[in-house]
């Protein structure tokens, strides 16, 4: 069904989507370090030292041989600047995913670009159902699912809504 443990690069228009690595922690870093990214999900920035760790976790892989965990930064073409990430739970014919743009290139249709490649790529690979996990007062990720092809369910999940793609 899925193509192998580790996650194959794609592309959109204007981003590469490159699986992580551990040394993207650098550039990263200062993507993320804006406190608003936080707004909707909680937590605050983390350090190099820190965002080190979780990739270096993450480049590893679940631990259930049952699930793979894909990760890709997304590198604006034009500037060749890392601007965020996508990633990917994958379970089966299932997959489970998430979406950051960091705020200095929110507003330009990066993310939703970058989640309606993902889901494409997913889909290529044999994933049949896509999930993601919405917060209710998030409208800019809203609006990004629905651009993916994401539908609301009207279910819920500690606080966030489901929005899914096929059937399961």
């Amino acid at each position: 069904m899925t193509t192998g443990r580790r996650p194959a690069p794609f592309t959109t228009p204007r981003l590469d989507a490159l699986p992580l690595r551990v040394e993207h922690a650098d550039e990263m870093a200062a993507v993320l370090a804006d406190p608003a990214l936080h707004a909707f999900t909680g937590g605050a920035p983390e350090t190099v030292e820190t965002l080190r760790a979780r990739y270096v976790r993450q480049t590893a892989g679940s631990p259930d041989p049952g699930e793979l965990w894909w990760n890709w930064v997304l590198r604006e073409r034009g500037t060749g600047r890392l601007i965020g990430y996508v990633q990917a739970t994958v379970r089966g014919g299932r997959a489970e995913i998430a979406w950051v743009v960091g705020v200095e290139w929110q507003g330009r249709g990066y993310a939703r670009e970058a989640a309606r490649a993902l889901v494409a790529h997913l889909r290529a690979t044999g994933v049949r159902t896509v999930v993601a996990h919405i917060h209710p007062e998030h409208a800019a990720s809203a609006a990004v699912a629905a651009g993916a092809g994401l539908e609301r369910t009207g279910e819920w999940e500690d606080g966030e809504e489901r929005w899914r793609l096929g059937g399961g």
